[in-house]
């Protein structure tokens, strides 16, 4: 259940950087293009930092958090490289 909520707030951090790239950038695809680009890496940290407090405080190994990473990091990831390619 945390890995699906982890999941909808990347899904609503890369919504959130969309819209405040239209409210400030207008209809330019270039806004949305450089909001992608910011959030990748800010959500990648986020996403790392998930799998430390998995690993560190809830005892799971590093192999058994690597899966559940690409899930969390991907899922978003993949939204906004497909929200850069329509847009762009």
């Amino acid at each position: 259940m945390h890995t699906v909520i982890v999941i909808a707030g990347g899904l609503l951090a890369l919504a959130l950087f969309v819209l405040v790239a239209r409210f400030f950038g207008g209809d330019a695809s270039g806004a949305i293009g450089t909001a992608v680009k910011i959030f990748l890496p800010v959500w990648l940290v986020c996403a790392v930092v998930n799998m430390w407090i998995g690993v560190s405080r809830a005892g799971y190994s590093v192999a058994a958090e690597a899966p559940i990473l690409a899930l969390v990091f991907g899922l978003p990831a993949l939204a906004g490289l497909f929200i850069w390619w329509k847009f762009s």
